[in-house]
């Protein structure tokens, strides 16, 4: 089982991935393309054209690493979310983990879970923004 520390963010690459792109081609896609930064540490994660390969490079403190799977039966699909014109789709590690499990998250249904706003330090006042920004 793959584990990853929870600030580390998930994103696919919503556009077929040719997958003979090695480390290079990815990093440079991933600027190019998605405008994100390959040296954060985050997960990107490509799909072949037929869905039965799937390729997720990071960049680990003082180099690329890669995670290469192929199917012999079936395919991974990416959820059905519109990209906007960014190309890529943030999720959260777990949907990568059903992803890879083969479940389409198009059919998982997620119950509502409380989540905090802000963080509020005790005895500090709240930031607000500047009016106007």
């Amino acid at each position: 089982m793959l584990s990853w520390p929870p600030t580390v963010k998930v994103f696919l690459c919503c556009n077929a991935t040719d997958m003979r792109k090695g480390f290079d081609s990815l990093a440079h896609l991933i600027e190019s393309s998605l405008s994100l930064d390959p040296f954060s540490g985050h997960l990107f994660v490509f799909r072949s054209r037929r869905g039965d390969r799937i390729k997720i490079l990071y960049w680990d403190r003082d180099g690329y690493a890669m995670w290469y799977k192929r199917l012999e039966r079936g395919n991974v699909r990416f959820p059905a979310v519109a990209a906007q014109a960014t190309g890529h789709v943030e999720v959260k590690a777990a949907d990568l983990m059903m992803i890879l499990d083969g479940v389409d998250l198009g059919s998982v249904r997620r119950q509502r879970r409380y989540s905090r706003e802000s963080v509020e330090m005790p005895g500090e006042a709240p930031f607000r923004s500047p009016a106007g920004l």
